[in-house]
């Protein structure tokens, strides 16, 4: 999957088998039944081509990191504690880059306030032009 998701287009067989052995020997039929089980499994698909396929990853590397933590994280009977432990694990790099995750997640800076204050203000909008007033009222 490793290649499949750096080259991030479809490749062959023979493309993996070629890259692989610079670094060991390994044989056409291992890497062939690999990507078809990965096929079988549903982690990438294929269009044939010719005599041979071509193999597509289904979703990034990103989103499979995500999925894993996210299993990870279900599996967990105290939610809370494991991502405190897990926070606890990351470098400084990994702690910064959550938080600018969250901060994308989050969105602008007026869609981060929480519904209940945006509803308040009105309230405390009209609670100034009347100051007397009781509190969630205009004196009207």
């Amino acid at each position: 999957m490793t290649r499949v998701w750096k080259w991030n287009r479809p490749v062959t067989v023979r493309e993996v088998l070629e890259d692989l052995q610079r670094e060991r020997s390994i044989a056409y039929t291992t890497v062939m039944t690999v990507l078809d089980n990965l096929h079988q499994k549903g982690w990438v698909r294929r269009e044939a081509e010719g005599r041979a396929y071509r193999y597509e990853a289904v979703s990034t590397r990103a989103a499979y990191a995500a999925a894993l933590m996210n299993d990870a994280w279900s599996q967990s009977d105290n939610p809370a504690a494991a991502l405190v432990a897990f926070f606890g694990m990351m470098s400084e790099e990994q702690r910064q880059a959550l938080r600018d995750a969250v901060r994308i997640v989050q969105g602008p800076e007026e869609t981060r306030e929480a519904p209940e204050a945006r509803q308040q203000e009105p309230a405390e909008a009209r609670q100034e032009e009347n100051p007397g007033a009781p509190e969630g009222t205009d004196g009207r």
